[in-house]
């Protein structure tokens, strides 16, 4: 990654070693942060996490916190472990395991992101084609045309770099927590007490489903770290803040982890249990089974004609803030493959037209796939779950016991936390596409 860019983010009025004073980068990254994970993702999520009744919805709240900052920030210290300040994390892999087994992970790394970057278009497309339809009653362009004009209004915003793209999902954050945090609110005086129906251990077996509370949680998880993810922009958001902090950069990193993941959780678990005391576990199912947002059920449920038309703007600016850092992540992989095939070769390409061919190259297939509309891309999705938990849970605590430079952080009970929850998403994703 260009290291002109990252480090523009960073004031000169400071020195490196004053890494305790906290800085507008910081809260401009912190929000960026924020921005990547709480995406389209989140308006599924309390389907999932409440189906199975109160007692899973509370473990997974417990949870969410220390299982999506501790695997976040193992994979920032990753990355901030290369020799290199400039270096992203497709050429720390390659640093740290060598140029065969670089080349798979920055493979790897690049398809557990752009799958997620296809399912952006199309949802994309999607909310505004039914918007126009169904809130302004009127016919939609031809799909092709309207994807290509959306596609390419969101792209508009990458060509004025990574600097610009931060700050973009740093101010699309603000009127979204905003009109999620008053739909949550909102939604207050349909609370009832159904899913208090469900506390209790003898319950297990839940009257919506024929599996077991365990079973349930198990299989939720996948969809808290999908939810959760912004391992997309995680290795930009490290190469900046050692530009501008030096070796004081893991220090400040996790501190802007902590805050911007205390921020997740509590709006995003607000929002899920606003969402599932307003209904009950049957609902839930109902919504699970129809394969709709919440936000779509909700409005359907209650007829409520402010929830039919806040839904799409608040789903238009999900998915925007999160096609947007997981294109820095499919970008980076993108042009870490072509680096490391072209560098095979003993060739090479100028930084500025190798970001043209990635851009050319994410143009072109995102707008062919939210044209085509395939139904496949859930499947996709599934599989690039397993992946994005590997990538950001099992290969930083992997290298922690395989790399000089991470051994300073062995023997953390986090360690193994992380590991295990990992390890659970990884088997639960593949069992939900089996």
């Amino acid at each position: 990654m260009d290291t002109s860019q990252t480090s523009s983010i960073a004031s000169s009025a400071y020195s490196k070693s004053d890494y305790s004073t906290w800085r507008k980068s910081d809260t401009v990254w912190m929000l960026g942060l924020y921005g990547t994970a709480i995406g389209a993702g989140v308006l599924f999520l309390p389907i999932n996490a409440g189906i199975g009744g109160l007692i899973p919805l509370i473990i997974m709240a417990l949870l969410a916190l220390p299982m999506t900052f501790f695997a976040h920030r193992g994979m920032c210290r990753f990355v901030l472990s290369g020799k290199n300040s400039g270096e992203d994390i497709t050429g720390v892999v390659e640093e740290h395991f060598g140029k065969v087994a670089g080349f798979f992970i920055t493979i790897l790394y690049f398809f557990a992101i752009y799958p997620i970057l296809l399912v952006y278009s199309v949802a994309l497309t999607n909310t505004v084609e039914s918007f126009i339809t169904h809130q302004l009653h009127m016919n939609a362009p031809p799909r092709a045309l309207l994807a290509l004009i959306l596609i390419l209004g969101v792209m508009s915003i990458i060509r004025f770099g990574e600097k610009t793209i931060v700050k973009a999902m740093s101010v699309l954050v603000f009127p979204f927590v905003t009109v999620l945090m008053l739909l949550a609110l909102y939604l207050i005086p349909n609370w009832n007490t159904a899913i208090f129906d469900t506390f209790s251990l003898e319950s297990s077996l839940s009257s919506t489903s024929n599996h077991g509370m365990l079973f349930t949680l198990w299989l939720a998880i996948p969809v808290m770290v999908f939810s959760f993810n912004h391992s997309p922009i995680i290795s930009a958001f490290a190469v900046a803040k050692r530009e501008e902090y030096g070796e004081n950069a893991e220090k400040k990193c996790s501190r802007i982890l902590a805050y911007a993941h205390i921020m997740m959780v509590l709006t995003v678990m607000f929002f899920v249990f606003s969402c599932v005391l307003s209904l009950t576990p049957e609902n839930l199912a109902e919504a699970k089974a129809q394969n709709i947002t919440i936000l779509s059920y909700l409005a359907n449920h209650f007829n409520a004609p402010v929830i039919a038309y806040v839904a799409p703007f608040i789903a238009f600016i999900a998915i925007t803030k999160s096609f947007l850092g997981h294109y820095l992540g499919a970008r980076e992989g993108f042009n870490g493959i072509i680096n490391k095939a072209l560098n095979a070769q003993g060739k090479s390409l100028q930084h500025r037209t190798l970001n043209r061919i990635t851009s050319l190259f994410m143009l072109i297939s995102a707008w062919i796939v939210a044209t085509l509309n395939p139904s496949i891309l859930n499947i996709i999705e599934s599989l690039g779950g397993p992946i994005i938990a590997m990538i950001l849970f099992i290969m930083p605590m992997y290298a922690i016991y395989k790399v000089p430079a991470m051994r300073k952080y062995a023997g953390k009970p986090s360690n193994i936390f992380v590991v295990v929850t990992g390890s659970v998403a990884i088997s639960a994703a593949i069992y939900s596409v089996i």
